[in-house]
């Protein structure tokens, strides 16, 4: 957990007498604020703030604490300064994403902000479920989402469109589907544990929501588009992990006519106070660079 931070959620709750009003100033979730809070005392040993009702105030060791964390503060916004007047980024940057999309596109990327700023450094941490960024000790997650929680700090860096398509072997035995009602007679290789899922569509403004099911499902999309190469059926994968494929004919869209549900994709960090150089030059190169590292249409 990043002491620095930790000793602003601090500062912040002191002078505002609350978590609750330190998490708006600090534009943070009021459990974030409550983690960096414990993270502190346990650091400290001790109790740094008497919790009543009504509101919340030092104890002698708080108190202490305090002074000390804003000596901190004062020293780190000097460094800051130091950092930002004609210094590029330097240091690790911990990345979280799930497979597909560090594996089709966002490695290549970083390793071209690693190669514009040679005294940096990125370590993915790949996983398909959502982290907690102060636990995971995470400076930055992607996320693909129409419904990000409320209280995130997140920074849109583009859209993810998908594609439905199949092997060419499998057509050959099976056909094409006419329409997205035909979806329901395919074998669907699905996104989940086991099941029906839900795919919907969009046809000149109308929507479409079709159940779909198949003998094979994955929490891993990268399992279900190597399937689908193999022929086992049909699936709705990212246009940017899928565009080789289909340039090189190895699967082939399905149902152009309709298009699948878009999502949002998001850099979400922990905080906009004293960001760190390499996060946000990491985001800015994202945001400028996106669109071309990651196919949306075929």
């Amino acid at each position: 957990m990043d002491r620095v931070i930790a000793a602003e959620v601090f500062v912040c709750i002191a002078e505002h007498g609350s978590m609750t009003a330190a998490a708006h100033v600090m534009d943070m979730s009021r459990a974030m604020v409550t983690r960096y809070l414990t993270q502190m005392e346990t650091w400290a040993g001790v109790r740094l703030l008497h919790r009543t009702t009504r509101r919340l105030t030092l104890t002698e060791a708080g108190t202490a604490t305090l002074a000390r964390c804003r000596e901190m503060l004062a020293i780190a916004s000097g460094m800051n300064v130091l950092e930002e007047s004609g210094h590029d980024p330097t240091g690790l940057l911990r990345i979280s994403c799930a497979q597909s999309l560090a594996q089709y596109g966002l490695a290549a990327m970083v390793s071209r902000y690693l190669q514009q700023y040679p005294f940096t450094a990125v370590e993915f941490h790949i996983s398909n479920h959502t982290v907690n960024l102060v636990e995971e000790r995470i400076d930055l997650a992607i996320r693909i989402t129409n419904n990000l929680a409320p209280g995130l700090i997140a920074r849109p860096l583009g859209t993810c469109s998908s594609v439905v398509c199949a092997a060419p072997a499998y057509i050959a035995r099976h056909g094409k589907p006419q329409g997205v009602e035909d979806l329901a007679l395919h074998n669907c290789l699905t996104y989940s544990y086991f099941g029906k899922s839900l795919w919907t569509f969009t046809r000149q403004t109308q929507e479409y929501t079709v159940p779909v099911s198949g003998n094979l499902s994955a929490n891993d999309s990268t399992v279900l588009l190597a399937a689908a190469v193999a022929g086992a059926g049909v699936t709705l994968q990212p246009v940017h992990a899928v565009f080789p494929l289909i340039r090189s004919g190895e699967l082939q869209v399905l149902l152009p006519d309709y298009q699948p549900r878009s999502l949002g994709v998001y850099g979400v960090y922990q905080s906009r106070q004293h960001m760190p150089l390499t996060l946000r030059s990491m985001l800015d190169f994202m945001v400028e660079n996106w669109s071309a590292s990651m196919p949306n249409n075929i």
